[in-house]
């Protein structure tokens, strides 16, 4: 059994790779899961959190609370939905996971206390709350600018359809920071998503193949 998280910021691509790696990975060896479980009551927090119905600015709700939103989302989902897969020694291929806490979560705290949020959240989801460790973390690095276009394509071009992540342009710098910090301190894989010249995502195809290499170096799926 191998758990490989793909992560990234809003816009990045992720859930067109998930849904590629789902046509190539579809022998029954291998379960699929994202977070938020926004089917799932579990979700609930989150929801109010993302729709600013608790704070419309996202820093006052400060890192430890909001990560806790997310922690409880992925231990429900995990006792009620993939704990089986894991039991049976099914490979897991996760959209976001703890490592959504380091990215979206560490950038509100002064950078002289990363490091301890970081050994806070790993104990917390891993130790505390049991949550099965990943074997692979592989981040999707896009520019803030190239995404936020993405973005805009998925709405329509309606910018009010964004979350209060997805329109707070500055917090998602910040959050491509605290990722390429975490990325680096962790050994989590990063994938560059975007032709720098052209000002636009690379081929899918092409994300895709980087994607199933660094699957394969964990997963026998």
């Amino acid at each position: 059994m191998s758990l490989i998280v793909i992560d990234g910021l809003d816009g990045c691509g992720k859930s067109t790779q998930l849904e590629r790696l789902k046509s190539i990975y579809n022998d029954g060896k291998t379960t699929f899961i994202s977070f938020p479980d926004y089917e799932m009551e579990c979700s609930v927090p989150v929801r109010l959190y993302l729709g600013g119905k608790i704070s419309p600015d996202p820093d006052e709700i400060n890192a430890y609370a909001a990560s806790s939103f997310y922690a409880v989302d992925r231990y429900i989902s995990f006792k009620q939905v993939w704990e089986k897969d894991v039991k049976a020694g099914k490979n897991i291929i996760a959209g976001r996971y703890v490592s959504s806490n380091a990215i979206h979560q560490m950038c509100k705290l002064p950078e002289s206390g990363w490091d301890d949020f970081l050994d806070w959240l790993g104990d917390y989801e891993y130790n505390k709350l049991g949550l099965p460790r990943p074997d692979k973390v592989i981040f999707l690095d896009m520019p803030i600018e190239i995404s936020q276009k993405m973005l805009m394509r998925r709405y329509g071009g309606d910018a009010g359809e964004r979350d209060i992540h997805e329109r707070d342009t500055a917090y998602l710098e910040r959050c491509r920071i605290s990722a390429l910090y975490a990325a680096k301190r962790l050994s989590w894989d990063v994938v560059g998503c975007a032709d720098m010249d052209a000002g636009e995502p690379l081929p899918p195809e092409r994300i895709t193949d980087m994607l199933t290499k660094l699957v394969g170096e964990v997963s026998d799926a």
